[in-house]
């Protein structure tokens, strides 16, 4: 077991090390492309990466502690863009968000199929009760609930009855492919996108962005899937469809909910990128998608 951990940890520090790389030239390129123009948004957002990657690879490091570590951050930073919009006491608002994920925290570590029973009834009565009331003060518990979630899902994958080792390759490639997922949205979206799909919920998502994001997400997966010797490469092709389906409904959903707000950005902590939401809204769907595939077909899909 401690070879066998030793050579998928091995194998991860090449890809993070790839990615890095990768990084760098992204950065390289975008800086002479941009050096008449030092403030530009491009320029911001792959400079962003040099912020986000950083904590996700401690959280890697510190593995499987980095999970509870990442989760804790970004609900936190979550609690602290939410609150500004909300109407009225804002410290009870916190406290019942600090509350809820106390709840579903102790829930994912000592009941965790519980977590993917109770919470989905939780959203769905607040669905149903933001649905009567049309507040925004609803709106934003049930993004939190949301939010709580589908992070929830990054301990659950820890806990997979498989290889402590996989657990971790699985979160990497979770992480790598939902990133660059977004990232091949984007630029497809900017380069190639003419046909919207939902202009009144997210202008700026168009077919060809989705198209090219399916694409690159299966050059990943089977590239990283392979390298990791994870699964087989129809599984990681279906995954990366899913994942980068899932990756796109995430950001739709909370795209919607920032238009019920009234708002562009949940808000500016990330330079080019907005807030803490508008960066893992990919995620919150991806996890539990990629956690329910693996946990109910693990047995013929390792």
């Amino acid at each position: 077991m401690a070879s066998a951990r030793f050579v998928v940890d091995y194998t991860i520090w090449i890809a993070m090390a790839v990615l890095y790389l990768l990084l760098g030239a992204s950065s390289v390129a975008v800086a002479y492309k941009t050096r008449s123009s030092p403030i530009s948004q491009l320029r911001q957002q792959v400079y962003a990466w040099w912020i986000i990657f950083p904590v996700v690879s401690l959280s890697i490091f510190i593995y499987p502690y980095g999970c509870l570590a990442l989760i804790l951050l970004i609900s936190c930073l979550a609690i602290r863009e939410l609150v500004r919009y909300h109407k009225g006491p804002r410290p009870l608002f916190c406290a019942i968000c600090l509350v809820l994920l106390g709840l579903v925290l102790a829930l994912t570590y000592y009941q965790p199929r519980s977590v993917s029973l109770l919470l989905p009834l939780l959203i769905i009565a607040q669905l149903a009760y933001f649905s009567l009331r049309r507040e925004s003060n609803q709106l934003l518990l049930l993004l939190f609930l949301l939010s709580c979630f589908g992070l929830s899902f990054l301990i659950q994958l820890t806990h997979l009855p498989l290889p402590a080792d996989t657990n971790l390759a699985w979160l990497f490639y979770l992480f790598t492919l939902t990133a660059l997922n977004d990232i091949a949205q984007f630029v497809s979206g900017k380069c190639l996108g003419t046909k919207q799909i939902a202009k009144r919920i997210s202008p700026n998502k168009t077919w060809q962005g989705l198209a090219g994001g399916v694409v690159i997400s299966i050059l990943v997966s089977v590239t990283l899937g392979s390298f990791l010797q994870l699964a087989t490469l129809p599984y990681l092709c279906l995954l990366a469809l899913l994942l980068s389906l899932g990756g796109f409904a995430g950001d739709l959903l909370f795209s919607a909910g920032k238009r019920f707000l009234h708002i562009k950005d949940y808000s500016q902590l990330i330079p080019g990128h907005g807030g803490i939401l508008d960066r893992v809204d990919s995620l919150i769907v991806t996890a539990p998608l990629l956690y329910q595939v693996i946990y109910f077909s693990h047995d013929g899909f390792i």
